[in-house]
């Protein structure tokens, strides 16, 4: 298993970089083996005996995203490439169908390029209103008086991170979802739950969002798979995302009809494996028990952050409570990217860069951070076994004499993006 493998001539892997992708257990790589293997076929579109068992088990795993986030219905849950596509798919239909020139898009200073660029490119093509939620120096957090300074009635849609990926926090979304409804009651609101459906349990219910986008691969499921959740009535009113097979009622040469939600957005062949992977995968974490995913991470997230702010030079980023289990740092005389490559040579995997949030790193002073995180496979061993390399590390750069930040460092930069 992957979690076992020695690297670099023997040495253990430590694998702290779960936030960029999750390893798959054993129960998940069985599921696709046994899928191509005996059951592969297309979907919807026969009536063997193939074909009707994979479209079984397509469709169950369907079953499991809705009952894992708690759903209203199954037909809410739309299967897609990852939260990026899921987020472009809302930008793209619902945005270019009630978005218009004046209108108002709010979101914050933490967020990730996938729920940045999409709406950068809806206001070039619509005219509408960019705002941003800035970050409170002092708590590590977003402006809560600044965000509902920017509510109006002008503000149509609000979208904003569940847990921050390079900041750990985790935004009172219940909190903010209240807020948005009393100031801007007709704005709809889109939740990037990707740092948090992995790590406790997401009630769509309860958080009371209008869509959430979610990837399967942060969360033991295979790539290429995550999904949309979107309220039954707003899906129903969203033109259609891409045009093909699979997605429509009735066409005709002049003209065609759609057919309801989820299958209008699901154009093609879908990614049938790994959506039934990304069922696997799910059965896998309801079967440890997502409030026991939680409380040990939650017991992970303190012991990591309590000896990273021990090792002197470094300097942690975001809030020092009620964090996630990541921790994204930078040090006064290594570059995150030197700093990885030598932890690499321990065998301890980190990820350096800007972590596909460089609007973030900008608003705090710095280009790149090193960041380590954690799932529920890692161990508090782990932990210290990244702690001793890395002050082995910033030891031996002090002994070199280097002074070099992140800003002051070579033009490899941008070799350490990842896509997260």
């Amino acid at each position: 298993a992957i979690l076992s493998r020695q690297i670099n001539d023997g040495i253990p892997l430590v694998y702290l970089d779960s936030a960029a992708t999750s390893q798959k257990p054993q129960q998940v790589l069985h599921k696709l083996e046994q899928y191509y293997k005996n059951t592969n076929s297309n979907v919807h579109r026969g009536a063997h005996t193939l074909s009707r068992e994979a479209t079984a088990e397509y469709e169950q795993a369907r079953d499991e995203v809705a009952n894992f986030i708690n759903a209203y219905s199954r037909n809410e849950c739309v299967f897609t490439k990852g939260a990026t596509e899921a987020i472009n798919l809302v930008a793209n239909t619902y945005g270019r169908q009630f978005i218009k020139e004046g209108d108002e898009i709010i979101f914050t200073q933490m967020e990730h390029h996938s729920n940045i660029v999409p709406w950068q490119m809806l206001a070039e093509q619509t005219g509408c209103v960019l705002k941003f939620i800035l970050l409170d120096a002092e708590t590590g957090t977003i402006d809560h008086k600044q965000f509902e300074s920017l509510l109006s009635d002008k503000t149509k849609l609000v979208s904003f991170q569940h847990v921050s990926n390079v900041l750990a926090s985790v935004n009172p979304v219940q909190d903010m979802v209240k807020t948005i409804r009393q100031k801007s009651p007709n704005a709809k609101i889109l939740l990037d739950a990707c740092q948090s459906v992995p790590h406790m349990k997401v009630d769509v219910q309860k958080l009371g969002v209008d869509f959430l986008a979610a990837s399967g691969h942060k969360m033991c499921g295979p790539t290429g798979i995550g999904f949309l959740w979107g309220r039954e009535d707003l899906l129903n009113e969203m033109p259609p995302f891409h045009g093909g097979g699979e997605m429509i009622d009735h066409v005709t040469l002049q003209t065609s009809t759609y057919a309801k939600a989820p299958g209008r957005f699901e154009a093609g062949t879908p990614s049938i494996a790994q959506a039934i992977g990304l069922g696997e995968a799910i059965k896998y974490l309801n079967q440890i028990g997502m409030d026991e995913i939680e409380a040990y991470e939650h017991e992970l997230a303190d012991y990591l952050y309590k000896r990273l702010a021990a090792v002197e030079g470094v300097n942690i980023l975001g809030p020092k409570e009620d964090r996630a289990a990541l921790c994204a740092f930078t040090t006064d005389s290594v570059h995150p990217s030197d700093l990885s490559s030598f932890l690499d040579m321990d065998g301890v995997a980190i990820r350096a860069g800007h972590h596909c949030c460089q609007p973030l790193h900008q608003a705090l002073g710095h280009s790149h951070s090193a960041r380590a995180s954690l799932y529920f496979y890692n161990t508090k061993e782990d932990i210290d076994k990244f702690i001793g390399s890395l002050e082995g590390s910033i030891g031996f750069f002090k002994g070199l004499g280097s002074s070099k930040s992140e800003d002051e460092a070579g033009s490899g930069e941008d070799d350490f993006v990842p896509f997260i």
